[in-house]
Order: C-alpha cells, then structure tokens, then sequence
C-alpha cells in the first residue's frame, strides 16, 4: 500500500504475547525497518535491542543465550547488558569496551500483552503506555474478572501490506459494519475527540426492537493510544474488553494483533476459558475480525476522499490528529513494495 506518510511512526506498537517468551528465550524478531533480538532474563524481565553484534555483526537472535540480565552473542561471547552496554568479553574480562552500545527499545508488559516504543532517532517514550483496563474507569476494571487473552482469544496477522493509519481510520468509519460484518443495523459514532496522543471515540448500535433512534443495545468505548493499537470496553451484552493492534514491520507491511478479555462465568475462579465460552467467542468475534483485512489488503488510499457530510467531520479530524506521529518525510512511493 503507498501512502503519502512514513512508515517509521512513533508511539507505542504491540510485538507479542508475554507467554510466548520464556525465561532464558532469545528471539530474533524484526519490527520498524529493524532487526531486533528480544530476550528474557534470569529475573524474568523482557528487553528489546538492535539485533547485530557491534563486534563483528553476528545476529544475537540467532543462537544468542541469555547469561544473568545480559545476552550474549553466539559468534565470540560478547555479552550485552539491558542499557544495550558491552558488559563482557571472555578473552579481555577485565576490559569491556564502554564505548560500544546496543540501540535499546523500551518494552513493556501488561495484561499478558509485550509493547515495544518506537521512535526513529531513538527517543525516550513521550508518553506512557495507557493502562488497558484502568482507561475505563466507569467500568470494572479488575482483570482477574476475565479470563485470560492468550492463546484462546488471540490471534496474528502477519507481514500484511496495511499502515497503521488505515487501521485507524476505521474507527469513525460506522457505515462499514453492514458491508463488511454483515451487521443487520448501522452503527452510529455517538462521541468522538482528540486528547494529546488519544483518540476517543463511542460507537452506538441502535436497538432494532426500539422506535426510539437514540435507544443503543451496545456501546463500544474505544480509545487509540496514537497509531499503534485502540482499546475498547463493551458496554451491553457481553461487557468484554478487546485490543487490536498494528505495528509495522517494515516499509510497506505489518503484523497486526487481536486480543479478547472475556468475562469469567460466575464462581468461575480458572483464568482458562471453558469449552462453552470458547465457542461462543470465535462464532461472534474471533471468526470475524479479519474481515476488514479482505479490504486493507487492497485498498488505495484516496488522500483527498469524497466523503459524506456525516462522516467528513470525525474522518478528517482524526487524519490531523495522525499527523502528530510522523517524525520522518514519506517514504517515496517507488521504493514501498505493493502488492498485485
């Protein structure tokens, strides 16, 4: 997909589940346009560094181990500390050189979710990542109340050929939901604003059984915590939680991710999901959420869009809003791959 925007946003992009990495997993990974390794300590702490050995340029995610709170390169033993440091070598012990460091991503874990900050010049976090449960304060907000998100009520999409932004305009885009999901009433966006680096919107699905037109059977909160995922709290029926995420990989696509948190059965104490709350999920949610990457896959993005009137307000807003987390001038349209 070309846009007229970079792919190297700034803001907070999910990379995986914290029950993928193990204690002592060295993975390779590549996210930003960047090779990374992404290791678990011995205490048990998740980091993120630039990927290549500043000795010799080995890549520490294939076949690097993890030795205390360092990481060691499987070439020469080169040991790496979380500042991104050289910490040790075996064959000068006494004599690390202080003056080569590894670029470190600040990473976080929440709620089973792992959050890596990306900056292109390497700035520290210019806002802290949002509390996924604590962002609706009006709702419970106890997540032991719901099962867990990983792996039942998970999924990835990988290496697609969608930006963030494309991802977001979804969110004051209500008319889609009868086209795309099959959705037997349109939804209407009810609230919408934008707070620092958050977009916040509230979706309505009128109740068919109702005359009234402002009687909702659901209200979907979402806020977009910049371009790199949206939370929502449902408020009807069902009362879960959800992330959706998308996070580039490179020029050109991204891996993007869906979470659910389902609340648990009453006097349920397990945080596994019985059989019967697993079906439930993937018919109503999980056997759907990819129904709008049938669409992003091959869709152009139309930067001055004839829109309608109800829908040109919320739409345009939230492109202005966007322009905040490019740090860096588009990529030029030649050297973006696209797809047939």
């Amino acid at each position: 997909m070309e846009v007229p925007f970079t792919w190297k946003v700034t803001g907070w992009f999910m990379i995986g589940w914290s029950a993928e990495f193990g204690d002592g997993d060295v993975r390779a990974m590549r996210y930003f346009g960047e090779d990374l390794v992404v290791y678990r300590d011995s205490s048990g702490r998740l980091h993120v560094l630039e990927a290549h050995c500043k000795h010799l340029g080995a890549h520490i995610g294939h076949g690097g181990t993890v030795v205390g709170d360092c990481v060691e390169c499987p070439f020469h033993g080169w040991r790496w500390g979380p500042d991104g440091a050289n910490t040790y070598i075996p064959y000068q012990p006494d004599r690390p050189n202080r003056g080569l460091r590894l670029r470190v991503f600040p990473v976080r874990e929440q709620y089973g979710c792992v959050f890596v900050w990306h900056q292109p010049d390497g700035k520290e976090p210019q806002w802290a990542l949002p509390d996924l449960f604590g962002k609706f304060p009006q709702f419970d907000t106890d997540p032991d109340a719901y099962y867990r998100p990983y792996p039942e009520f998970s999924s990835r999409a990988t290496n697609e050929p969608v930006h963030p932004q494309i991802v977001a305009e979804n969110g004051p885009d209500s008319s889609h939901f009868r086209y795309v999901h099959g959705a037997t009433v349109t939804p209407v966006c009810l609230e919408w604003e934008a707070v620092g680096e958050e977009w916040r919107f509230l979706t309505g699905w009128p109740d068919a059984r109702s005359d009234d037109p402002d009687t909702m059977a659901l209200r979907i909160h979402s806020h977009f915590s910049g371009l790199g995922f949206a939370i929502s709290a449902f408020e009807g029926s069902s009362n879960h939680r959800l992330i959706f995420a998308c996070t580039p990989v490179e020029d050109g696509s991204s891996d993007m991710f869906y979470s659910i948190w389902w609340p648990r059965l009453p006097g349920d104490e397990s945080e596994v999901p019985p059989p019967s709350v697993i079906e439930k999920v993937e018919r109503q949610f999980l056997g759907t959420v990819w129904q709008d990457l049938d669409i992003w896959r091959y869709q152009r993005y139309v930067e001055h869009p004839a829109l309608a009137k109800v829908d040109a307000k919320p739409y345009m807003a939230m492109r202005r809003w966007a322009q905040q987390f490019y740090d860096l001038p588009a990529t030029p349209p030649g050297d973006v791959p696209t797809t047939a």
